[in-house]
């Protein structure tokens, strides 16, 4: 593939994928100029990468696993306790949740909540699966993960975040 059919390829891309890449990010580290950030270097290093692609898995889930790497790889670079600091203050103040969220009720602010306390596995497994609603296989892909793992995770997570709710006292009947 040549350059220029490259950044073609990558543009088109860019229109059709940015938004979720960018909300599945910025749910993952709930800062907005962060998950900027990271939306960026993930068409970047899609670009750098492009000749690698082969086409094994969609381009959406190859860009996921390239954003979910590079989300990966800044939450370790940060000092823990710093990162669930702004974490926990972005969702306090409300400043940087997603648009969408933004505009739920009450409830729906209270499960975000609840979402962003899970460990970072339950966490990703719910983002994608339930609110990015992608298939178990394109989940697997993403994580890296068996079928049988994201299953398991997802149930596993599901309980763990109906068990944190409960904790903060809520309690909706559909978890």
């Amino acid at each position: 593939m040549g350059e220029d059919s490259s950044l073609e390829k990558l543009n088109e891309w860019y229109f059709k994928y940015s938004v979720e890449i960018y909300r599945y990010v910025l749910m993952m580290t709930a800062e907005e100029e962060l998950a900027k950030d990271i939306t960026h270097d993930t068409f970047i290093k899609a670009y750098r990468n492009m000749k690698n692609f082969r086409g094994e898995a969609s381009e959406k889930n190859w860009l996921y696993r390239i954003a979910h790497n590079t989300t990966i790889d800044e939450i370790r670079k940060r000092k823990p306790l710093r990162f669930m600091v702004n974490t926990y203050t972005s969702i306090a103040t409300n400043d940087y949740l997603p648009e969408k969220v933004a505009q739920l009720g009450e409830s729906e602010e209270q499960l975000y909540r609840s979402l962003q306390k899970l460990k970072r596995p339950y966490r990703e497994v719910i983002i994608l699966r339930k609110i990015e609603e992608l298939s178990i296989r394109e989940t697997g892909e993403i994580l890296n993960w068996t079928e049988s793992k994201v299953k398991t995770t997802l149930f596993r997570a599901l309980e763990a975040l109906r068990k944190q709710m409960i904790k903060e006292g809520y309690v909706h009947e559909t978890i």
